[in-house]
This record gives structure tokens, C-alpha cells and sequence, in this order.
């Protein structure tokens, strides 16, 4: 069962929703979700995987991987989501940073250059070497 299918927004929703989740369950001083919440849907619940109960990881093994999953520079307590469809959406609470990006990689579906050149996870490497 997965949470995501069917989520439809924009950027500034989703942001608004990860910086929610980064503020503790606060958006503009009213409180959406408990703490304890939060962290129950945005940590590894498992040995074998990186998937959270709400959210997807990095890999456990992300500092030594050749193709590190989101990004090089992530860190453990990152949670968010990468769609079929060339769209994810990221928070790195340590990093204090919200990534979103919305595209469409499937169509044309011959075209597979988005995720050959792994496209989403290198915008994001950019990201925290700006930030760093």
C-alpha cells in the first residue's frame, strides 16, 4: 500500500506541506500533526529497507554507494519521495532544506535521457553544494 499515488499539486503546496513536517507539525502557528507523528512516518522502520512508514530514505549505505539515492550530500534524517513520473520531493531536516521538483519523464516514454543522466538527484547535489 502506498501513500503517494495520486497526489496532485504544485510546488508551493508541497513545500508548504514539507516545511510543515520540518517545523515540527507547525505551519503558521497552528499545529497539524504531533511531533511523535512526524518522526514515526519519517524514520527507517526497517533493517532491510529505506522506507519509512510515510516517507522514502536514502539508502542506509548512501556514503559509500557509487549512485548515492537522493543525493551525495543528504543527510540520514532526509525523507520524501521520488515518482515514477520524474517529480520528487525532499526534506533534509539537518540541511534545513526543501527540494521539489515537478516534471514529466514519461512522456515521450522512449525518451529514458531524464533517468539515465539521473537528472533529479544531480539538481539536488547543486543544491547542498550551494548551500554548504
Amino acid at each position: 500500500v502506498s501513500g503517494h499515488a495520486g497526489l496532485f499539486g504544485n510546488a508551493t503546496d508541497l513545500a508548504c506541506i514539507l516545511q510543515m513536517l520540518l517545523n515540527g507539525g507547525v505551519w503558521h502557528g497552528t499545529r497539524y500533526l504531533r511531533d511523535e507523528t512526524i518522526q514515526s512516518f519519517t524514520a527507517y522502520q526497517s533493517n532491510q529497507s529505506r522506507r519509512g512508514f510515510g516517507f522514502d530514505k536514502p539508502e542506509k549505505d548512501n556514503a559509500t554507494r557509487k549512485e548515492p539515492y537522493p543525493s551525495r550530500y543528504c543527510s540520514p534524517s532526509t525523507f520524501g519521495h521520488t515518482g515514477f513520473t520524474g517529480t520528487c520531493a525532499w526534506a533534509d531536516p539537518e540541511a534545513g532544506l526543501v527540494y521539489i521538483f515537478l516534471s514529466n519523464r514519461t512522456y515521450p516514454i522512449e525518451n529514458d535521457l531524464f533517468k539515465t543522466l539521473n537528472v533529479r538527484g544531480k539538481v539536488m547535489d547543486a543544491l547542498y553544494r550551494l548551500i554548504q
